[in-house]
């Protein structure tokens, strides 16, 4: 059993968009204003959506597939302080603050 092949993207766009103004020019020149009018126009709509959806295929198909660009380096991470958080809820003056940063500075070389 032979399988049927798949239409590419820019066959169903041609059908779909055919098929979707002869529709339209069949209510317009019936001008029906019934349940099947309705049901006609809805298939309308549906055929110029699939027919929408198809030519954004055809597109992107078409398109040259770049290679990923090379990924971003991070950011370094910040250093640690030395200072942990029961450090810091311990001192509650600016004076004992600006100690802990001026041994900081003297260790660092600075």
């Amino acid at each position: 059993m032979n399988r049927l092949t798949r239409p590419d993207a820019r066959t169903l766009a041609v059908v779909a968009a055919v098929a979707a103004l002869s529709l339209l020019v069949t209510l317009l020149v019936w001008r029906r204003q019934d349940l099947l009018g309705v049901v006609l126009a809805l298939l309308c709509v549906l055929l110029a959506i699939l027919a929408a959806v198809s030519v954004a295929a055809a597109r992107q198909h078409d398109e040259p597939t770049a290679e990923d660009p090379p990924a971003a380096i991070p950011p370094p991470l910040p250093e640690p302080s030395g200072v942990d958080a029961d450090t810091l809820d311990a001192l509650d003056s600016r004076d004992a603050l600006r100690a802990v940063r001026d041994r900081r500075r003297g260790l660092n070389g600075g």
